[in-house]
């Protein structure tokens, strides 16, 4: 499929409020940039925009020309504001790496990404410099260079003290290239490529989904992020850019811990909190002492995304939270996204939303548009795309229409245009020739009261071609016999084909960063290998 990215944003003007960190810097120098929650340690705007600047300087002195990609392989760190903004400020090109991928993965990423400089730790080199052998690469370390380091590597922190700021460096907005979760394979890239334009030029990334989620004016700079999650995904790392374009400040958790989180709301005044199914989870595991004894009161807004969230989890931390709760739809791809607010899930509970500056509707296998309620590929098509080339029995190539772009997923619209996803093509079981679709599923074990979390998936067998199979972890206090439980259960409520013919207890299941379950782990552990059990 040809990838297509469309940039949504309203344009700076003379006189606008539109900023970016050079120009906060300005006006409200001492302002919080970037916090780190468990230390407290900050990134003023002063800060950012000096240190961006000095990085800018350092790394076009190193041969970096424009379109040039800087890779980011770190956990989350305050160094990540002034690298991004070094990027986005002189014309680079961010590219944000899964730090936790396995060598396989790495290499092929990093191989995509072709950077020309690497902004990396001491524990994480030896991979990266093993992925990028032969490579004219920079590399700057976090912290403290170890003494096998590449020849040239330098440390970060003196690499921006010994460098001064050119203030006759051009200044034009960088790119980024951003990957895929790769639950379903390696990695995808999705790039959006630099523009000859001053960054305080450019509008607010996602300025509507800023709207729709109460994130105050550009300038303002009132607004508070707890990010908890990794920043190297697209989700976090879009909220960064956004609210250091508006003046806000980005507090970052080095690790996700559910009752530090609440901690940090009330330590930070977090106005505005970014999550995944799972950390809902693991806050509603929370005693109710813990989940009572902090003062969210400055918590406006908190929205999830990555995942789909089980309706009985939403609705628990609707009830905690109030009607703050709103949820988006979207791909790193960029093709397009839904949104909805927590009033309108009550009245679609399960549903992702309505799209936002995209259309969204459903086809078949080959590209015909199916009505409401019908289960097909979900695409979404960027504003003013063309009209696909229909032929008389409605089929289209929609993946080579300008505009259009699909990731695999599976859902269906209802009457009134909501979104709801059954999953991902990738994932679709086929059981003695039926197809079976995983959340569907998934959804009916979760409503029982002693299942905590579930992922179904196929796994191959010689007489149906895949055996529908529930892999599942129990509430704490579950009764021994819960498996043949679930089984009756799952007959009560769904056609006998779509139920599960094996299941399994575990203790937790597989999921990445982004709260995703990795369902091809799932397959592979539960499939029988010559040789093995």
């Amino acid at each position: 499929m040809r990838l297509v990215v469309y940039i949504l944003a309203v344009h700076g003007r003379e006189g606008s409020q539109l900023v970016y960190p050079g120009s906060v810097a300005r006006h409200a120098p001492d302002r919080a940039a970037v916090v780190l929650a468990e230390t407290g340690e900050t990134v003023t705007y002063r800060d950012l925009d000096e240190r961006s600047a000095r990085l800018a300087t350092a790394l076009r002195a190193r041969g970096l020309g424009d379109g040039d990609a800087v890779v980011v392989l770190l956990g989350n760190d305050v160094h990540w504001g002034e690298v991004c903004w070094a990027c986005w400020r002189s014309g680079l090109v961010l590219a944000a790496v899964n730090h936790h991928l396995a060598a396989r993965e790495l290499r092929a990423v990093l191989a995509e990404a072709a950077p020309r400089a690497v902004v990396t730790t001491a524990d994480l080199l030896p991979a990266a410099a093993a992925a990028l052998e032969g490579a004219e690469v920079s590399w700057l370390v976090v912290g403290t260079v170890p003494d096998d380091a590449p020849a040239g590597t330098v440390a970060l922190d003196e690499l921006v003290a010994d460098t001064g700021r050119d203030p006759e460096l051009p200044e034009s907005a960088g790119g980024r290239l951003l990957f895929s979760s790769g639950t379903t394979g390696l990695p995808k890239p999705a790039r959006v490529a630099p523009r000859d334009v001053h960054p305080d030029e450019v509008g607010v990334r996602s300025a509507g989904l800023m709207r729709t989620l109460g994130f105050s004016e550009p300038g303002a700079g009132v607004d508070v992020l707890l990010v908890p999650g990794p920043a190297y995904h697209a989700g976090p790392i879009g909220f960064l850019q956004s609210v250091h374009q508006a003046g806000g400040t980005v507090v970052l958790m080095r690790r996700f811990d559910a009752a530090a989180a609440l901690a940090a709301i009330e330590r930070y005044r977090v106005t505005h909190s970014q999550w995944v199914p799972t950390m809902f989870v693991r806050l509603l595991r929370l005693p109710d002492e813990v989940r009572a004894g902090h003062d969210l009161s400055s918590h406006r807004v908190a929205v999830h995304a990555a995942a789909p969230c089980p309706p009985a989890v939403k609705r628990a931390v609707l009830e905690w939270w109030g009607p703050i709760v709103h949820e988006y739809y979207g791909a790193s791809e960029g093709y397009g996204r839904t949104v909805i607010g927590p009033q309108e899930w009550l009245a679609h509970p399960g549903s992702v939303g309505r799209a936002v500056g995209s259309g969204v509707s459903i086809a078949d296998e080959a590209g015909r548009p199916l009505p409401s309620g019908q289960v097909g590929t979900v695409w979404f098509s960027a504003p003013g795309a063309a009209e696909p080339d229909r032929a008389p029995d409605g089929a289209a190539d929609l993946a080579a229409t300008p505009g259009w772009g699909a990731v695999g997923d599976l859902g269906y619209l209802d009457d009134d245009g909501y979104l709801y996803l059954t999953g991902r093509a990738s994932q679709m079981i086929i059981t003695g020739g039926v197809n079976v679709h995983p959340r569907e599923v998934e959804l009916v074990l979760l409503e029982h009261p002693e299942v905590d979390d579930v992922a179904v998936v196929g796994v191959p067998d010689d007489e149906f071609g895949e055996r529908v199979t529930a892999v599942f972890v129990p509430v704490p206090d579950a009764a021994p016999d819960l498996a043949d439980r679930l089984v009756a259960w799952a007959r009560d409520r769904l056609a006998y084909v779509k139920c599960p013919r094996t299941v399994h207890l575990v203790e937790d299941l597989p999921r990445n960063d982004a709260g995703k379950v990795l369902h091809r782990v799932l397959v592979d552990r539960l499939t029988p290998h010559p040789g093995g059990s």
